[in-house]
C-alpha cells in the first residue's frame, strides 16, 4: 500500500475523510443512475478496501440511500449541504469515493469509461485513449 495520503471533504467542509491508494478502480460511468445521482453526464469513482479509507470528522452528519431495485447501488451525502460523500458496498468489501470529493490531486487516472453504451447522445469525451466499455 502507498504511504500518500489523499485528503477529501463535502462542500461545507463538516465531513472529511482521508484515502489512501492504490485504487481497485478509477473510472467514468456513464449509465443513468450515476447521471441521476451526479446531476451530470457521468460519475467518476474511485474503489479501495475500507482499510484504505478513514473518516476525519463529520460521519455523524452523513445520510445514506440505497436504491432498492438495483443489486448494489447506493449513496451518501453530508445533510448540511447534500453534497455526495463516499459509501461502503453494501456487501462492505469496498469504498466507492466520488473523485470531485477529493481536495488532493491523485497521481494516477482513470483507466476506462464505463457503461459507455448508456451515455447521452451529446457526450463529448476528450480522453479517446481510454477503453469504452459497454
Amino acid at each position: 500500500m502507498s504511504d500518500q495520503v489523499l485528503r477529501g471533504s463535502c462542500l461545507c467542509k463538516a465531513v472529511r475523510f482521508e484515502v489512501r491508494p492504490p485504487f481497485l478502480r478509477f473510472i467514468h460511468c456513464y449509465c443513468s443512475r450515476c447521471r441521476k445521482a451526479t446531476g451530470g453526464v457521468r460519475a467518476t469513482n474511485i474503489a479501495l478496501l475500507p482499510d484504505q479509507f478513514r473518516w476525519i470528522s463529520g460521519e455523524e452528519l452523513i445520510s445514506r440511500y440505497d436504491l432498492p431495485e438495483a443489486r448494489s447501488f447506493a449513496r451518501q451525502i453530508c445533510t448540511r449541504c447534500n453534497c455526495p460523500v463516499p459509501h461502503r458496498s453494501r456487501n462492505g468489501e469496498q469504498v466507492i469515493v466520488p473523485v470531485g470529493t477529493l481536495d488532493d490531486e491523485p497521481s494516477t487516472k482513470p483507466t476506462a469509461h464505463r457503461q459507455w453504451g448508456s451515455r447521452v447522445s451529446w457526450v463529448a469525451i476528450d480522453e479517446s485513449d481510454l477503453p469504452c466499455e459497454e
